[in-house]
């Protein structure tokens, strides 16, 4: 006879109970009366839906269907905006020359970026890093068509660009400007563009700073950028900065990134300066700015001090042209008998500081550039200057500066 241990006859035992426990409760589930878990269809209930009342959408947004009431305000808004906007914005890939030493310059792919449609005769505004030394540039429009452009005009100091392509009797969607003026840190900004390639994608956030000097890759210094946390990528460059109401307030221009992604520090061109800006772009493929010809020198510690200056902030100007009208009103380069060297350059100390321009103090270069940037060949501006220990004011008529890349 074959013996059990303890442990196995528990388990024996154990198994005979589910058995019996599983042919007397089991039976009567298949048996007899349906379930309460299994709902009865017989009278056709209400479907269920969330206890939430439709948002009442306020203000200009036009209608656009039953559907949209479900969603909250912000939403709607986001919503209005994208639906209406998005077509306006443009995929930008470019091609540029690959020079060799062994073989003919080839055709290779550039950057890519994105571009507002801002005029229903196929002109587009972009960034100038975006087009920059393309040697041909297609336009990705909504409808997947893609379009050759001409980069016609290109405003590096700013980092802005205009295109031109043929619509061919479409009837183009146009983004309109709006003010970069009344901005509020706060104020809900939103971002349309191509990043990393994902064509019209959106992107919200808010104005988290104003006023921003920025130094591009050229070196000069875009005052007054547009701080925004909304999500801005490789791709975005060129792509507009949208107020609530749908209107470009900034061009995306840039992001400061360790990493290389969006960390929720962008920049933005403001859109004012793009609307000065344009008109000469399209009528003469460049920005006619004027400008004070003269070589000037940045104050700093170690020159004040060698050179013995009045004062410690300005623009020495170390070389004119004596032919210049900045010449011709009185103002004074440096003398060639007191030349220093720093670094690479030579310094001619002697001659004047420039201390402001118009009612612009004037500290640093940047201030130099920034007191003449709405400024046109011709006008005339009183300029403020430190000669020895005399403070003066000279009134001096602008030349056109020309654009050296």
């Amino acid at each position: 006879m074959r013996l059990y241990s303890r442990g196995q006859v528990i388990f024996y035992s154990f198994c005979s109970a589910l058995v019996v426990f599983l042919i007397l409760f089991g039976f009567g589930m298949f048996t007899g009366e349906e379930s309460s878990a299994v709902a009865d269809h017989s009278d056709a209930a209400e479907p269920f839906v969330l206890n939430v009342s439709p948002t009442e959408i306020s203000g200009d947004i036009p209608a656009i269907g039953v559907a949209l009431q479900t969603y909250e305000a912000d939403e709607a808004e986001n919503i209005e905006i994208y639906d209406r906007l998005n077509e306006a914005v443009v995929n930008i890939t470019t091609e540029v020359l690959y020079h060799s030493w062994f073989t003919e310059p080839v055709p290779s792919e550039g950057t890519s970026g994105s571009g507002s449609i801002i005029d229903t005769r196929g002109y587009v505004l972009t960034n100038h890093h975006v087009v920059e030394n393309a040697y041909k540039v297609y336009l990705t429009l909504a409808d997947g068509s893609q379009m050759e452009g001409e980069v016609i005009g290109t405003d590096y100091e700013n980092d802005l660009a205009v295109i031109k392509f043929d619509p061919q009797d479409r009837e183009l969607v146009t983004i309109s400007f709006g003010s970069s003026a009344g901005l509020k840190v706060g104020q809900k900004v939103l971002a349309i563009g191509n990043p990393f390639a994902l064509d019209r994608t959106l992107t919200t956030g808010i104005v988290s700073g104003l006023g921003r000097p920025l130094k591009t890759d050229t070196g000069y210094i875009i005052n007054n950028m547009i701080q925004t946390d909304a999500s801005i990528n490789p791709g975005n460059s060129g792509g507009p900065l949208l107020n609530s109401k749908g209107e470009m307030i900034g061009i995306n221009t840039m992001i400061y990134s360790p990493s290389g992604g969006s960390v929720g520090v962008g920049f933005a061109v403001p859109v004012d300066t793009a609307r000065r800006v344009i008109p000469d772009l399209i009528n003469y493929g460049t920005v006619k700015r004027g400008t004070i010809n003269i070589v000037g020198i940045q104050l700093f510690p170690s020159l004040v001090r060698y050179g013995r200056l009045p004062v410690s902030q300005g623009v020495l100007i170390s070389r004119i042209d004596p032919s210049s009208p900045a010449a011709e009103a009185g103002l004074r380069g440096g003398d060639r008998e007191q030349a220093v060297k720093s670094g690479s350059s030579i310094i001619y100390l002697g001659g004047d500081i420039i201390v402001a321009i118009g009612d612009k103090s004037v500290s640093s270069l940047s201030d130099f550039y920034s007191a003449l940037e709405d400024s046109r060949p011709g006008d005339v501006v009183p300029v403020t200057v430190i000669r020895g220990n005399d403070r003066k004011i000279i009134e001096v008529e602008l030349s056109e500066r020309r654009q050296s890349y």
